[in-house]
């Protein structure tokens, strides 16, 4: 066995660098952190940690399992430093090995699926346009809620998806909107949400353009050059008197 300084999870200095999501019961991300949590374990050769395949070789000298022992501290180590306190709270324990976390995390998210897929369906077909700053934001929304419904058993077809971003489009974005439904076949959900943000950019150049904006930029412009205006009259007016008082005394 090669020494431990030599395994390449040695080498990881900060988990959060590879592992950029923070778990959290509330935004539910963890199909997206279990798959870069895997691919990173996978990478570096620490894998059977969390998901042994019973072909291992059990380690059988001091050396053998202090090196185990140390890796398997080193993972445990990833999956608390990549998931949030209230979930660090739930599932510490003296002890506890990288594949215990493991479990413990992956039973409170996909435990009671059938009553999780309920309340996320809800949320998935109840996503506005208007609850968003942007159209990238209401996107990425209904690609999250997407995501959730297919970790807990109930996937979300792509054909559903663009219908679902077309629903909850506003007024403003009626003809894009008209343009995707009756699109045969329907686009991708990544070429609907293209669509929907350049209709957006779009939406946003012709504001600027317009004579509502033209006129406010022309009164902004009037109201800030209005004080030298008032001052330069007040100047002629004022040379103006000087000399007719001038001609009428002489």
């Amino acid at each position: 066995m090669a020494d431990t300084k030599f395994h390449p999870a040695m080498a990881v200095s900060n988990i959060k660098n590879h592992i950029p999501i923070v778990l959290e019961m509330e935004t539910d991300h963890y199909s997206a952190w279990a798959e870069l949590f895997k691919l990173h374990a996978r990478s570096h050769r620490v894998l059977s940690h969390i998901l042994p395949t019973g072909k291992e070789k059990a380690p059988s000298t001091d050396e053998e399992k202090e090196l185990w022992s140390t890796l398997d501290a080193t993972v445990l180590q990833w999956v608390y430093a990549t998931i949030s306190t209230d979930l660090l709270h739930t599932i510490i324990e003296e002890d506890l090995s990288a594949k215990e976390a493991w479990d413990r995390l992956r039973n409170l998210f996909q435990d009671n699926k059938n009553s999780r897929a309920v309340a996320l369906e809800h949320d998935f077909s109840h996503v506005k346009l208007r609850d968003f700053p942007n159209a990238s934001a209401y996107c990425q929304r209904l690609k999250t809620l997407a995501d959730q419904l297919k970790s807990v058993g109930a996937p979300v077809t792509d054909n559903r998806l663009v219908l679902q971003l077309v629903a909850g489009l506003t007024e403003a974005y009626k003809n894009v909107g008209t343009y995707i439904r009756q699109s045969k076949p329907l686009p991708s959900f990544s070429e609907a949400r293209s669509s929907l943000c350049l209709e957006e950019k779009a939406l946003a150049e012709m504001h600027d353009d317009s004579p509502t904006a033209m006129v406010a930029n022309s009164q902004r412009e009037f109201d800030d050059s209005t004080p030298w205006m008032i001052l330069l009259i007040f100047c002629g007016l004022s040379l103006w008197l000087e000399n007719r008082m001038f001609t009428l005394n002489s």
